[in-house]
């Protein structure tokens, strides 16, 4: 199913709810919406396996763009408007976006972009044509035959320059249902109402929300990530399914008290979190709160494999991020042999019939796959006697001292319980005798708190619960680390400060 049939059968259902404005968008309206754009795109020489950008905060039209790829054969890349304007140029140039979809307040970062079709919503950009202007005339009826669409996501970067990551595009028509095969534990009916508290740039946020209205069931879609605000829209939408990470969760036990207690969240029944590691203290200070409803999956934009894991399951095994779904993991050394459970090593996936491409990097994509055709995207980490996934940390970001190898996750997992803290990464920085050392960069609640004695007081804290060699030996204070809303830190800008003029290991 898809809008185009909800369209048919509840044309006025919400199938867009702006969480905060109240601004809803029906599926009627999501089904004229994107066949006119994929008229307008049709009509202009977009063909199937074109690509067309989408720059664009959390809107209400958003998926306009989202289904008019979808429904005419295009690959649609969403791009994160908070980066720079040539950062942005580089990822809509490479993706070779024959069209873009933007809106007025973004000009700044926009302007200088080229492509055939530069659209606009909310205003004017010279050089852009108004959005409602130039699909005002296209009909609103489908395209005769509507091939599938799909996605091209880019790679975090949170260790190099993002690559775009190319799927084959499905054979069939988008009449027939999504091509990727769902875990049914996290299958959704036309009966949920589900928040969406990310950026729609991101490969989780905007799939699951085009996979809910494949459904017929509402997106209750943030504006902006805000704590309060999401505990809000839960009460105010009797959402019963939303999806985070654990950063949220972070921000979202350290609301005081009486604001945690003003909001009624008792309509959620589903609350899924996955795109970066979750300490164990703060999922279960998460279940504590919730119930047993907290689901956590682990995947990547790649697509190469994916393990899931309930509550009552994780309760009996905490800290793992579950068994695999569709998939068979294995882990292994450097040199590619297997260890046996609960050694650590690289994380591989044998997915029958998973495959994608690093865009132009031939090379990249070579180093994900093995010779049985197993594939990584280089996380490390154990599995269990009873076959659970645990993750200790990228391998980029392995510290290695006095060739002791030291993974930044687990001090990263103690120092973020400290109350002052809003947020840590711990990376390794130079040092003359063992190469390098852990130091933890941190983002405190109250910045003026920062100085010798909370420095203190952290590494006393992180070395009660961690033996000392895993712990930091000294920590710097940032105003705000460079993470994205994704859950993803950047690492590499924090590592590039330290190691100037110096190799660094992470490229």
């Amino acid at each position: 199913m898809y809008p185009g049939f909800h369209a048919a059968a509840t044309p006025d259902h919400p199938a867009i709810v702006m969480a905060g404005s109240g601004e809803r968008v029906s599926y009627r309206e999501l089904d004229e919406r994107s066949n006119r754009l994929a008229r307008l795109w049709w009509e202009r020489g977009l063909r199937r396996g074109d690509h067309v950008a989408i720059v664009l905060e959390n809107h209400p039209r958003y998926f306009d763009a989202v289904w008019a790829a979808l429904r005419s054969g295009l690959y649609y890349t969403p791009v994160n408007w908070h980066l720079t304007a040539p950062e942005i140029e580089y990822i809509v140039r490479d993706c070779g976006a024959r069209s873009i979809l933007t809106s007025a307040s973004l000009a700044s970062t926009v302007t200088g972009l080229e492509t055939e079709i530069p659209l606009v919503l909310g205003g004017e950009i010279e050089g852009w044509e108004p959005y409602e202007v130039a699909v005002a005339g296209m009909p609103s009826t489908p395209l005769d035959d509507e091939p599938e669409g799909i996605g091209m996501f880019y790679s975090s970067g949170t260790t190099g320059r993002p690559k775009g990551i190319v799927f084959p595009l499905p054979g069939g028509s988008v009449r027939d249902g999504p091509s990727m095969a769902v875990d049914p534990r996290l299958g959704m009916s036309a009966d949920d109402v589900y928040l969406s508290p990310a950026p729609l740039y991101h490969a989780a946020p905007v799939v699951t929300c085009s996979l809910v209205h494949r459904q017929g069931g509402t997106a209750v879609i943030l504006e902006r990530w805000d704590a309060e605000a999401c505990l809000a829209a839960i009460e105010r939408h009797h959402c019963n399914r939303a999806q985070f990470v654990p950063t949220m969760f972070v921000r979202l036990l350290k609301l005081p008290q009486d604001v945690r207690d003003r909001y009624d969240v008792t309509s959620l029944r589903h609350a899924t979190h996955a795109a970066a590691p979750c300490p164990v203290e703060v999922k279960r200070r998460m279940i504590e709160w919730w119930g047993p409803i907290v689901w956590e999956y682990y995947s990547s934009s790649e697509n190469i494999g994916s393990t899931i894991i309930g509550p009552e399951e994780w309760l009996a095994h905490p800290g793992s991020v579950g068994r695999p779904s569709r998939s068979v993991v294995h882990i292994c050394d450097d040199d590619h042999r297997p260890l046996p459970p609960g050694e650590i090593g690289i994380v591989w996936f044998e997915t029958p019939g998973a495959t994608f491409e690093y865009k132009d990097d031939p090379e990249k994509t070579a180093s994900s796959r093995s010779p049985e055709g197993w594939f990584t995207i280089g996380d490390i980490g154990y599995v269990d006697e009873d076959g659970y996934l645990y993750l200790t940390d990228r391998k980029a970001f392995t510290i290695i001292s006095g060739g002791v190898n030291i993974y930044p996750q687990e001090a990263e997992n103690v120092l973020v319980l400290h109350p002052a803290v809003a947020d840590v990464a711990v990376i390794g920085v130079p040092n003359a005798d063992l190469g390098e050392e852990a130091k933890a960069v941190v983002q405190l609640l109250e910045p003026d708190e920062a100085g010798p004695e909370m420095e203190a007081e952290l590494l006393a804290f992180c070395r009660e619960r961690l033996a000392a060699f895993k712990c930091p030996r000294s920590i710097d204070f940032e105003a705000r680390l460079p993470r994205e809303d994704n859950g993803k830190l950047y690492k590499r800008l924090l590592k590039d400060r330290y190691w100037v003029n110096r190799p660094s290991r992470i490229i």
